[in-house]
């Protein structure tokens, strides 16, 4: 059984640069969103489905989901966003627990946006990490990274949960404000703290 720490934080805060640092340093990463791509890529299991829920209009040229199609009318549907999260999660939920048990790594480093917003997330990971930036510097790190307007990026950051109420649950925290050259360092040191736990969890 994978000792699993579930690494999470708001849109722009970092969670990709703490999550390719922890694998460059040998823990097994089993991330979210890059499952939620590849279920909606071309010939992928949920696009027929998302063909029948939505119609064709929602796939892309490339055959894939047209992401940027369906954020937007997710954003202004809630049943549409109840359809596609009705969808889609089982699948990432099952995809992950295959991902979690094949993983070879000391520990599982498990990437999910919105882990504490899901209710029962502490029956699925051993420890919580989250990676904190405040709220400015994630419209900033967003808006400069696509071309999402302030105001889209400040409508997803209100669909997830406020800075303060992730930090309460965090166990660990990676305090991402400043430069990226200082996440290495803090990388580091919870690496070395999760490999002990991972020992004494399997001992």
């Amino acid at each position: 059984m994978s000792f699993v720490v579930g690494l999470t934080g708001g849109i722009g805060s970092g969670k990709s640069a703490a999550a390719r640092e922890f694998e460059r340093l040998g823990a097994s990463v089993v991330d979210t969103d890059a499952i939620a791509h590849e279920l909606t890529a071309p010939g992928s299991a949920a696009l027929e489905h998302i063909k029948a829920l939505f119609g064709e209009g929602f796939i892309g040229p490339s055959g894939a989901m047209d992401r940027e199609a369906m954020r937007k009318r997710v954003f202004n549907d809630p049943g549409a966003k109840r359809a596609l999260e009705g969808l889609l999660h089982p699948m990432i939920r099952t995809e992950s627990e295959r991902r979690i048990a094949a993983a070879r790594g000391p520990y599982v480093i498990y990437v999910v946006p919105l882990l504490v917003e899901s209710g029962n997330y502490r029956d699925r990971v051993d420890r919580v990490l989250v990676v904190d930036a405040p709220d400015e510097q994630q419209v900033e790190r967003v808006r400069s990274r696509s071309a999402l307007p302030e105001r889209e990026v400040r409508a997803i950051m209100a669909q997830q949960l406020p800075r303060a109420a992730r930090l309460a649950a965090a166990d660990d925290v990676i305090d991402n404000s400043g430069a990226l050259d200082a996440l290495p360092a803090q990388v580091a040191a919870l690496h070395a703290r999760y490999l002990k736990m991972a020992a004494h969890a399997r001992a």
